[in-house]
């Protein structure tokens, strides 16, 4: 069956509606979150009010939205690098590398998804992505659970129980790998907290005065969790 080619009012509709997200991040990078505003944006695109509200009811509309697609966008570039990469190892190293190249890409989205709340924002019952993070969840849990066999050294050690971790996130563990212990949560949130600190430095601006090549740094912290674990890169 043939999709349906997009009729002009709808390809302009959908290029305003494209246009409004990128002037909100851009209002977002030079003044903080707390600039993102329906009436700003309205007023630099020439549009009235009751206009831009044709397309978002409310700014938490907008930034739900934003938050929605973004997430969504990075979750698939993930999954994306993992797929294409041969070996417990080289799946971690690909999953890891992928999402700094997002987050240097795409600052403003980083900010927005992992770090600055934006003031009086509510966000929609079960959160603005529920869906991107459940699968983020998921990939992350696939890192371990597919490399679990392999694992060997220091990075299994710690005296955890389930009754440690989210209730959700253990359920995924042992619906997907239900013969990993504990630790294995453990070793996800760690591998996590690897993957996501070096970036939120740099992305925050606390590594340019530090070093010229932070991708380096981060691939050389990348290959030491891999090496940490036990598992060979390729």
């Amino acid at each position: 069956m043939e999709t349906a080619t997009p009729s002009r009012r709808e390809r302009l509709r959908a290029e305003t509606a494209q246009e409004i997200k990128s002037i909100a991040l851009r209002l977002m990078a030079e003044g903080g979150p707390d600039a993102i505003s329906l009436r700003a944006i309205a007023r630099e695109m020439g549009m009235t009010a009751g206009a831009i509200y044709g397309y978002y009811r409310t700014r938490d509309d907008l930034i739900t939205t934003l938050i929605r697609e973004l997430y969504t966008e990075l979750v698939d570039a993930l999954f994306t690098a993992r797929d294409a990469a041969d070996g417990a190892g080289a799946r971690i190293l690909a999953w890891a590398e992928a999402f700094r190249v997002w987050a240097v890409a795409n600052p403003q989205g980083f900010r927005l998804i992992y770090g600055d709340p934006v003031p009086g924002y509510q966000p929609p019952p079960g959160g603005p992505a529920a869906e991107a993070e459940h699968r983020a969840c998921a990939g992350l849990t696939s890192l371990v659970g597919d490399a679990w066999p392999l694992i060997s050294g220091g990075s299994l050690a710690g005296d955890h129980s389930w009754g440690d971790f989210d209730e959700g996130l253990v359920a995924e563990f042992q619906a997907s790998y239900p013969g990993l212990p504990p630790v294995a949560v453990a070793l996800s949130l760690r591998m996590w907290g690897r993957m996501h600190g070096l970036v939120a430095l740099e992305m925050y601006g606390h590594l340019g005065s530090q070093t010229s090549e932070p991708a380096k740094l981060y691939r050389a912290e990348m290959l030491d969790l891999i090496a940490s674990l036990g598992l060979r890169q390729g």
